[in-house]
């Protein structure tokens, strides 16, 4: 599997992911600081990429725009150092791999994981670029 760490957590995740054989960057190693949402959102599906997110409004834009892709990840804890997120991150992708490669929006709390199927609503939309 391949992620996309968003700009929130600790750019050492991505390097520790890939120590452990995971295709991961982190969004400041292929795009400029502050890009928007929607941009990341893009690349992830282009590069075929799970996002990894500290923030809500990637699950609002795959709602809103009805996309079955990327899979995104919203970690609802603060904080976390870039051990943390390694450790989380390679728990989810062995636990949900099946819903991940398919098309899902997980979010994570505490040991709690809610996990969504995409597209999160009943009328998909038009994927962006078609």
């Amino acid at each position: 599997m391949k992620v996309l760490l968003d700009e929130g957590l600790p750019r050492r995740a991505a390097a520790m992911l890939r120590a452990s054989g995971i295709d991961a960057v982190h969004v400041t190693e292929i795009l400029e600081p502050a890009t928007a949402d929607m941009v990341i959102l893009e690349e992830a599906r282009v590069s075929e990429r799970i996002v990894v997110t500290l923030d809500a409004d990637f699950h609002a834009l795959l709602a809103v725009n009805g996309w079955s892709s990327p899979s995104v990840i919203r970690i609802r804890r603060e904080g976390l150092s870039a051990a943390d997120v390694h450790d989380l991150v390679m728990h989810l992708l062995n636990e949900h791999d099946s819903a991940l490669a398919s098309g899902a929006a997980l979010s994570v709390r505490a040991h709690l994981v809610g996990i969504r199927k995409l597209p999160l609503t009943q009328q998909p939309a038009d994927e962006p670029g078609e």
